[in-house]
C-alpha cells in the first residue's frame, strides 16, 4: 500500500508510516509480495496494492463473513466418508477429493489454505494444530480439510512439495497423505534450502510407504499442477491472499469467515465453540494504531534526524541502526532479518550483491539494517546479539556476513563457542566481546528493533521503502530481477 502525503517539516516527511504499515501486513502469516517486478509490456506493475476488507482484516487476524458461503467455501453435499485413521482420528477425502481429518459429521468444517514452505504454517502446525485435534477433532466437534495454496514467489520449493503430498494422495490412502503432511512441516528448513528439492522429497514419500513407480510417473506427469492451480483459484476467490488462513464454515448453513494467520491456540478455543453453537464470529479488534491515526507519531528510526549520520558512530545512523550507502539517497530501503531465517539468507547470497553494485554502491540506495530475530529460530536473537557486539568493535558487516554464510555452525544447543572463533578471525578485542556478549547492552539494542518492528513485520526479510514521502513493503525474500524492477521503478519515479 502507498499514501502520499504533502511535504512538510524533514522530521514530518514519513508520518504516514504508523497509519499505513499495520493494514497491509497478513497477521502472523506468509503474504505475497506487494512490490513485484513489472511484467513484460506493462507499466506500474509495481503500483501500490489497492486495500481490501481481507487485506485490512488481515491485520487484527479476522475477517467475518455473513453472507452464505461462496462456493470456492460450501462443503459440497456428497457424504463423507473416513475410510481410515491416523493418530487415531478419522481420515479420508471429501467429494472433491481434498484430504480431511475429523468426523465427517463435525458441525464445523475448517477449510486450512497452506503452505509447505511457509515457516508460520510450520509453526501452526507444531504449536497450536495438536492441541486443537485433542480439543475439537477427537471430540467430533470440528474438520479440518486440507487445501493447497504455496506462495511460489516467497518459497519457490513449496509447489514442487505440495505436487508431492498429492501424488501421496494419489494412491488413495489419507492415512498416507497425513503422514506425508506432516514429513513435509517437519522437514521444512531441510527441502526449503535445497536447489533441487526432489530427491529429498522422495526419500519423504518413500518412507510414507507409497508405491515409488507410481509416485515417481505422478510427479513426472505434472497432472498435480492444475489441482494446485484450481485450489489457489478458489482461495483466491475468498480473498485468501496469506499462509495460513482458515476458512470456517457451518455445516448446517454453509455460513463461513476467515480466521487468517497462526494465530495461538486460545484463539481458536475462544472462538470454536460459539460457532458450533451458531453464534456469529467474534468480531476483530481494531488496531490501536487504526483509532489514533490523528495522532500518530513517526518512528524516530524512519524520520530523517533518525536516519541521519551519526558523527560519533561511523556506519550508525542518529537511530542507532547500521546503514550502508549514502545517506542523502532519495530511496531508503530498511531491512528487518533474522540471522537464521533461510530466506534471510537467501537474500543476502543471491540478491543483495546485485542490489550492492547497482544501488548502494553507486549511491542511488540508502540501506539499513535492522534486527528481528523469530522466535522459532533459537539461536537467531544469540547470533543478533554477536554482530552488535562485533559491531561496538566497528565490525559489524563483517560479523554479519560470518554468521549468514555459516548457519550450519552455529545453530547449535551453545553457540558462543563458535561466536568467539569468529570475533577471532575478525581480529576483535576478546574481552570486550565476551564481556559484551554478556552484559545486555546488545541484547537491549536488539529487543529496541524488535520493539521497532513489531506493529509492522511479520515476517522476515520484510524491507521498508522510503521515497518521494511514500512508502511501500516488500515482505520476502523477492528474486534479484524482480528486487532491481521494483527499486529501478521507484528510483524513476523520484526522477520526474
Amino acid at each position: 500500500m502507498t499514501h502520499v502525503v504533502e511535504q512538510g517539516r524533514a522530521g514530518n516527511r514519513w508520518r504516514w508510516i504508523v497509519m499505513v504499515l499495520v493494514v497491509v501486513l497478513v497477521a502472523a502469516g506468509c503474504a505475497m509480495p506487494l512490490i513485484q517486478a513489472p511484467a513484460p509490456g506493462t507499466e506500474d506493475s509495481a503500483a501500490t496494492v489497492p486495500a481490501s476488507p481481507t487485506a485490512t482484516a488481515g491485520a487484527t487476524a479476522t475477517t467475518a463473513a455473513t453472507e452464505p458461503a461462496t462456493a470456492a467455501a460450501a462443503p459440497s453435499s456428497a457424504p463423507v466418508v473416513a475410510s481410515e485413521t491416523y493418530k487415531d482420528l478419522p481420515v479420508g477425502f471429501t467429494a472433491e477429493g481434498y484430504p480431511f481429518r475429523g468426523s465427517p459429521d463435525a458441525p464445523i468444517v475448517v477449510y486450512e489454505y497452506s503452505d509447505y514452505g511457509c515457516p508460520f504454517c510450520a509453526r501452526y502446525f507444531v504449536q497450536t494444530e495438536p492441541a486443537l485435534d485433542e480439543a475439537f477433532v477427537r471430540d467430533d466437534q470440528v474438520r479440518f480439510v486440507f487445501r493447497d495454496f504455496p506462495l511460489a514467489e516467497l518459497h519457490p520449493n513449496a509447489p514442487a512439495a505440495h505436487t508431492a503430498a498429492l501424488c501421496v494422495a494419489e494412491q488413495g490412502s489419507a492415512a498416507q497423505f497425513w503422514k506425508m503432511h506432516d514429513q513435509l512441516f517437519s522437514t521444512q528448513t531441510v527441502w526449503t534450502n535445497m536447489t533441487d528439492p526432489q530427491t529429498q522429497l522422495g526419500k519423504l514419500a518413500e518412507e510414507v510407504g507409497v508405491d515409488m513407480p507410481r509416485f515417481n510417473d505422478c510427479i513426472a506427469s505434472g497432472a498435480m499442477k492444475a489441482k494446485i492451480e484450481q485450489s489457489l483459484g478458489e482461495g483466491r476467490e475468498l480473498g485468501i491472499t496469506g499462509t495460513p488462513t482458515f476458512n470456517f464454515v457451518r455445516s448446517a448453513t454453509n455460513d463461513h469467515f476467515l480466521l487468517v494467520g497462526a494465530q495461538p491456540y486460545d484463539y481458536f478455543a475462544g472462538m470454536t465453540p460459539s460457532r458450533v453453537a451458531g453464534e456469529p464470529p467474534p468480531q476483530a479488534q481494531q488496531p490501536a494504531q487504526e483509532s489514533n491515526q490523528g495522532s500518530a507519531q513517526i518512528p524516530f528510526w524512519a524520520t530523517a534526524e533518525g536516519l541521519a549520520p551519526d558523527p560519533d558512530h561511523p556506519g550508525l545512523n542518529m537511530a542507532g541502526d547500521f546503514y550502508r550507502g549514502n545517506p542523502d539517497a532519495k530511496v531508503v530501503v530498511i531491512e528487518f532479518s533474522d540471522f537464521q531465517c533461510p530466506y534471510c539468507r537467501r537474500h543476502v547470497e543471491e540478491t543483495q550483491p546485485i542490489l550492492d553494485e547497482d544501488f548502494v554502491n553507486t549511491d542511488k540506495v540508502l540501506w539499513v539494517f535492522k534486527h528481528y530475530p523469530l522466535d522459532f529460530h533459537p539461536q537467531a536473537k544469540a547470533a543478533a546479539v554477536a554482530a552488535e557486539c562485533a559491531a561496538d568493535q566497528q565490525k559489524f558487516w563483517e560479523m554479519h556476513d560470518l554468521l549468514f554464510k555459516n548457519v550450519e555452525q552455529w545453530s547449535v544447543s551453545d553457540p558462543a563457542p563458535v561466536f568467539a572463533e569468529y570475533a577471532t578471525e575478525l581480529a576483535l578485542d576478546m574481552e570486550k566481546f565476551n564481556s559484551c556478549l554478556t552484559a545486555g547492552d546488545a541484547q537491549a539494542r536488539v529487543e529496541s528493533d524488535m520493539s521497532d518492528g513489531a506493529p509492522f513485520v511479520q515476517g522476515t526479510p520484510t524491507f521498508i521503502v522510503l521515497f518521494n514521502g511514500e512508502g511501500r513493503i516488500i515482505p520476502g525474500a523477492l528474486p534479484a530481477d524482480s528486487f532491481k524492477s521494483a527499486l529501478q521503478q521507484i528510483l524513476d519515479q523520484t526522477a520526474q
